[in-house]
């Protein structure tokens, strides 16, 4: 099983013993984790065995006749750290770019955790911090939010580090409907501001990619999966400028002087290359999926850009002009 899926049920593990002061048994666990569940404590024990060897001090008490796992009482007095003013700062910041993620199992215990670290500040540390927060800001850019979608964030993770397929519905927008689709969930992914679902649809019978706040509902399955040694994830979604997936096309652009002057300083896409043109002008090549996406972004350039090719792109961004200039 790939480690990133242990990780997953791991850290849901320390989830539920951190909430329980007596300790839990086995049987206990595998219901919080997995309502329902048959399988054999065999890999539960040895999750428990892997958390205990990277240092979490796990404890087992006899109760009623029954052994209870529990974390060491006092873990969570551990002393504060000392933290340099860089530190400070690095967590500072951290706290504002985690703000997409509200409404997700790890913006709440962050957010924990950052306020154990502010408690534990001396009142010249939190001014510090304060002062940090005027020096070093982080504009977010848009972003979508996930406050409403707690449950259906939830019960995906659960899958994912369970391995179960699972049945859902989704409010498609290409086919302006909502859909009910089986999947087998691979991974959440955070990219451009949303939260999405990569896994295998076996509605279209390939792996696909989801925007959470599309999903109306999730019910868990008991049909396992098992991800295809060739699925490559960075493979998945290299191809994409933001989030949208389709053909790769090799886009060639060419920038006037001063929108040159802003665009070569950013890494729009892992595959662009640069090129300087005379009168100070610059030429983009990047291989990307042709998409909606790319048309949008193009045109956010303004008159300042121009297609060079391929031909379909160029016409696309024509057609989309054209467009917006009637609609004036």
């Amino acid at each position: 099983m790939p480690r990133n899926d242990q990780s997953v049920r791991q850290l849901m593990i320390l989830h539920k013993l951190e909430a329980s002061r007596q300790g839990l048994t086995l049987e206990q666990l595998t219901r919080a984790l997995d309502p329902g569940s048959t399988r054999h404590p065999r890999t539960l024990r040895r999750d428990l065995a892997a958390i205990e060897a990277i240092g979490w001090p796990l404890v087992t008490e006899r109760l009623d006749g029954q052994v209870r796992w529990k974390l060491l009482e006092g873990f969570r007095n551990v002393p504060a750290l000392r933290l340099s003013p860089t530190e400070l700062m690095a967590l500072t910041v951290s706290r504002r770019l985690i703000a997409p993620l509200e409404g997700t199992e790890l913006h709440t215990s962050l957010q924990s955790a950052m306020g154990k670290v502010s408690a534990a500040l001396t009142p010249q540390g939190l001014e510090l911090a304060q002062q940090l927060e005027h020096t070093f800001s982080v504009g977010l850019g848009p972003h979508k939010r996930y406050r409403h979608h707690r449950e259906v964030v939830e019960r995906i993770t659960q899958a994912i580090g369970h391995k179960l397929r699972i049945q859902m519905r989704y409010d498609s927008a290409s086919r302006g409907r909502m859909t009910r689709r089986e999947v087998d969930p691979y991974r959440l992914w955070y990219a451009s501001g949303g939260l999405y679902l990569v896994g295998y649809c076996h509605v279209r019978n390939e792996p696909r990619m989801f925007a959470v706040e599309r999903i109306k509902s999730v019910t868990p399955t008991e049909l396992p999966y098992q991800i295809p040694l060739h699925f490559d994830f960075d493979a998945f979604v290299e191809d994409s400028l933001t989030v949208m997936r389709g053909p790769r096309m090799t886009v060639e652009l060419e920038f006037d002087k001063p929108t040159a002057a802003w665009v070569k300083d950013r890494i729009w896409h892992p595959s662009q290359q640069l090129k300087r043109l005379s009168k100070g002008r610059m030429q983009m090549t990047l291989s990307v999926a042709d998409s909606r996406e790319v048309v949008g972004w193009v045109l956010s350039f303004g008159s300042g850009v121009k297609v060079v090719g391929p031909d379909s792109l160029r016409t696309a961004v024509k057609q989309e002009a054209r467009k917006m200039f009637e609609a004036l």
